[in-house]
């Protein structure tokens, strides 16, 4: 372990960059990573994909692009 990096935490476990056992291949500091929210870099979450509804449309721009064929 480089004595400037700090051990995972426990939510740290499973992932795919924790090296020797205890350090984090990524960042220095994990438990700063892990503060907000999840770690961006985590390799053992599953996240979301949040899916965008029907957008809005202009009916002015609507129409225009209607009656250009487009």
């Amino acid at each position: 372990m480089s004595a400037d990096k700090k051990p995972i935490i426990e939510k740290c476990e499973g992932c795919n960059n924790v090296v020797d056992g205890n350090t984090c291949k990524v960042y220095v500091n994990p438990a700063f990573m892990w503060k907000e929210d999840d770690c961006l870099m985590a390799t053992h979450i599953q996240r979301a994909i949040v899916s965008v509804g029907e957008q809005k449309v202009n009916p002015l721009k609507a129409s225009k692009r209607a009656s250009r064929g487009g």
